[in-house]
């Protein structure tokens, strides 16, 4: 039966030109080209997601068997893709998500010895350049993902995050600490298993604080987000808290997800007074999906405006590392009515994807 469904489904979406490139997931603008895609998918996994997330189904999270289900998944595929049998998937995942090698070092194939090696690949040098490096008033993406961005923490739960519990203070399970961040702005990041897995700090400033949670491995595709299942708040996560001088305290939540083995802050992060600049490598995600939440405090960013469009449109945007996210607001030239983020040739393109 499943298996019908599943043909029946390819052929119209093939009809509808999706199948080809594998885009049957969410719609994404790509910030690089200005166009509105659907996600990269296998068709399956669309379908099992429908199944799992949905309203007539999500009463399993309450009995845990869905939770166990992917928990055990997830830990059975982490093993997996470490041993060397694993190199023989590199190929034909390379080729199924159409990735640019080129981007990465290094791009032969044959040099990566399992999986799990290629999967936390490094960018080549010079491909994903850093906006106004040398500016710390300026934000950056911290990873190659699809981004939405909300001024309040209640806004990004009316339109994106549906999970009954999400608040900041959930999310780190500190009362006094969430409390700074719970009417602040929230950048949401998510990543796919074909990105880039290394994910970077988004502004300059020194670590205040680390925490490791343990927690599950629930899928943080947007079918999945915007269920009543508490995925932010019940899968493992790390974080840090960075203070700035631009910004002040910025809160730094790398999040695993189904098939993510580990969620790993590199040591030298994971000591209060430890200096970051933005753009420096923060961490890596191990096989699988997962997804970072960056907090602000209240009124402290002006996040950029095609992407405060595109969210409040639902519609996430396609970015890589390096890309502008937002600016200070405490800095002398910030404009709250606009900003120079982006030209207002680009802001009027992708304005006008939203309104489409």
């Amino acid at each position: 039966m499943f298996g019908w469904l599943h043909a029946i489904l390819d052929w119209i979406l093939f009809h509808l030109k999706l199948i080809p490139n594998r885009q049957v997931g969410w719609k994404s603008l790509n910030r690089k080209t200005g166009q509105l895609e659907r996600e990269q998918e296998p068709v399956l996994k669309k379908l099992k997601l429908l199944a799992l997330f949905n309203p007539l189904t999500e009463w399993l999270d309450t009995t845990h068997a869905m939770r166990l289900y992917i928990h055990n998944k997830s830990i059975k595929e982490g093993k997996e893709e470490a041993m060397p049998a694993s190199h023989d998937r590199i190929k034909a995942f390379v080729e199924f998500y159409n990735i640019n090698m080129d981007d990465f070092e290094p791009s032969d194939l044959e040099k990566y010895r399992t999986f799990e090696d290629f999967f936390v690949r490094r960018h080549k040098d010079g491909t994903r350049p850093i906006h106004e490096k040398n500016d710390p008033k300026k934000a950056i993406v911290c990873c190659d993902c699809r981004v939405v961005t909300y001024d309040t923490v209640p806004q990004a739960k009316k339109l994106w995050i549906k999970g009954t519990d999400f608040s900041i203070t959930n999310l780190i399970m500190d009362v006094n600490l969430g409390a700074k961040f719970d009417d602040g702005s929230v950048a949401s990041f998510r990543l796919s298993p074909q990105d880039y897995h290394r994910y970077h700090s988004p502004v300059t400033g020194t670590i205040k604080e680390f925490k490791s949670l343990p927690g599950d491995y629930y899928e943080v595709d947007p079918i999945a987000l915007r269920s009543r299942v508490n995925i932010l708040t019940s899968n493992a996560r790390d974080y840090v808290l960075i203070d700035t001088a631009e910004f002040g305290e910025v809160l730094f939540v790398a999040i695993g997800a189904t098939d993510v083995g580990t969620v790993y802050i590199h040591e030298k992060y994971r000591t209060p007074g430890a200096e970051i600049t933005k753009g420096d490598e923060l961490g890596i995600f191990q096989f699988g999906g997962s997804s970072i939440i960056v907090a602000f405090q209240k009124d402290r960013i002006k996040f950029d405006d095609d992407l405060r469009d595109c969210s409040n449109a639902c519609i996430q945007v396609s970015v890589e590392v390096g890309m502008s996210l937002g600016e200070a607001t405490s800095s002398s030239h910030a404009d709250v009515n606009g900003g120079d983020t982006i030209s207002e040739e680009d802001h009027r393109s992708f304005a006008d994807v939203v309104k489409e």
